[in-house]
């Protein structure tokens, strides 16, 4: 099996050790557009494959697609953070553009990838690669809702003093900030419901701390965080290469489903050999239902901007 991970940055070679080092896939290559900076980075992760035990081979890339060639996922982390005065337009317009050129070289050396969107916007990235590269909808995969549960599952974790690996909890919806949703009222530890461990101030609080959980790393790091990031792009890749069939939120297409059509956002999915399996349609009360759609409403306020690059 081989993965592909466009942009050699921390996040991205964050998943490209967790991929290595676990064996998930026996080809990782590393792209990025400043050269040796994936070489660099490869040839580093590489010097670890003695002391952690692993076989994978890892190579890094400057900018050569073909090196990509015959990729089974290709993981697209690209595109630049938002800076001091920059406008949403015209973050959107220089990553829609990062996004697209990506897509046109990875489909000029692998026609028919799974392709896992990492880039933000997020749910708009996975929207436009969907449509400018013209691949099944169930092809092209938004990574954000697996984060945002992982973060979910840790703040749930630190309220309760369990471990996160016997917890089970989602977040759906889009993923930023204001449009991500924790779904407290379907998470559990083993068979006991959050909402009977936690009273409403705290299940409060775990949902605030969530749903800002990307903004506080920022804070205290000085820069977005990576190793969950990484991690969970690992996590994702796994289930697709190894058919785990895992449901894992993330943003998808779709066309019909929660009363959604012609969008991408995170719902949960399963996930298997061939990317999205199947749309798992959750029984959401009002309350969600009316979040959920206020989610989908804002991110397609944010596609709206990309009239000329779809």
């Amino acid at each position: 099996m081989k993965v592909t991970i466009v942009g050699a940055g921390n996040v991205g070679a964050t998943a490209a050790d967790v991929i290595a080092s676990k064996e998930i896939a026996q080809n990782v290559v590393l792209l990025d557009i400043k050269e040796g900076f994936a070489e660099g980075k490869a040839l580093d992760l590489m010097q670890t494959a003695s002391t952690k035990g692993f076989d994978s081979v890892i190579t890094g890339t400057t900018g050569d697609y073909s090196l990509t060639e015959g990729s089974d996922v290709v993981v697209i982390t690209s595109g630049i953070p938002r800076k001091p005065g920059m406008t949403r337009e015209e973050l959107i317009g220089i990553n829609a553009n990062i996004v697209k050129d990506v897509s046109k070289n990875i489909l000029e050396y692998t026609p028919n990838p799974i392709i896992v969107m990492v880039s933000n916007p997020m749910d708009t990235m996975t929207y436009l690669a969907l449509k400018s590269t013209g691949l099944d909808p169930k092809r092209v995969i938004g990574m954000g809702g697996a984060l945002d549960s992982s973060r979910f599952k840790t703040y749930i974790s630190l309220a309760i003093n369990k471990p996160q690996k016997n917890i089970d909890a989602m977040v759906i919806g889009g993923h930023g900030d204001t449009t991500m949703i924790p779904l407290h009222r379907f998470a559990k530890h083993n068979d006991n419901l959050l909402t009977e461990l936690l009273n409403s101030d705290e299940i409060e609080k775990v949902v605030k701390s969530t749903m800002v959980g990307g903004a506080t790393l920022t804070k205290l790091l000085g820069t977005s965080a990576w190793y969950a990031p990484g991690s969970s792009i690992a996590y994702l890749v796994d289930s697709i290469l190894n058919d785990h069939k895992n449901i894992i939120p993330c943003s998808v297409y779709l066309d019909g489903e929660y009363d959604q059509s012609d969008i991408c956002i995170g719902v949960p999915c399963l996930i298997g050999k061939n990317g999205l399996e199947k749309v798992i349609q959750l029984d959401l009360n009002d309350d969600e239902l009316t979040k959920f759609n206020e989610s989908a409403d804002a991110v397609r306020s944010m596609n709206s901007t990309l009239v000329d690059h779809t």
